[in-house]
């Protein structure tokens, strides 16, 4: 079994939390029992989370060997220039070691998604910009740290694919069953 799920923002990629007070988790959402995230999603991040009750598919869908693409939908502070997305392009040099190169492109205009809750912070003299990053790693907060390298803060991030799978229409919250 295999299920695309929308994981909304702080809620954790885990059934369970021992923190006081427990933070939200996967437990509800009503998911089919005995599935588990195929890779995770960072507690403040949004978007596709795979789960599956099949530890080989979880392995394929994770594992760098098999160079699954992961798309993120990345909101950054700031106007990025082009020698900021030729560094993301190229990979950039984080504190554990270089990323692979990434695929960037501009988000113009930006994607139409949910609200979020709490909103994003807004400021008058400060612009945001959309990018679309492709990865195959899956380093700890890979994403928000390549774009902190360059200068562009992270202020909101979805991931609107992972390989073939895509988050397509589902909202915050919301699963399908895919195979």
């Amino acid at each position: 079994m295999l299920i695309a799920f929308n994981k909304p923002f702080n809620v954790l990629c885990q059934f369970t939390d021992r923190s006081v007070p427990p933070r939200p988790t996967l437990a509800g959402f009503g998911l089919p029992p005995r599935v588990y995230a195929a890779g995770r999603l960072d507690h403040d991040s949004e978007g596709l989370l795979l789960l599956t009750d099949n530890g080989t598919l979880a392995h394929k869908l994770t594992d760098p060997k098999h160079k699954a693409d992961k798309l993120y939908w990345v909101q950054v502070e700031g106007k990025p220039s082009d020698e900021q997305l030729q560094q993301l392009r190229d990979g950039v040099v984080l504190n554990d070691g270089p990323t692979l190169p990434a695929k960037i492109e501009r988000l113009d205009p930006a994607p139409e998604l949910w609200p979020r809750d709490p909103p994003v912070r807004f400021r008058k003299t400060v612009p945001d910009s959309w990018l679309a990053i492709t990865i195959r790693e899956g380093r700890n907060r890979q994403v928000r740290r390549m774009t902190a390298a360059v200068n562009l803060p992270t202020l909101r991030l979805v991931r609107a694919a992972m390989g073939p799978y895509r988050l397509d229409d589902l909202q915050p919250g919301q699963w399908r069953q895919i195979g």
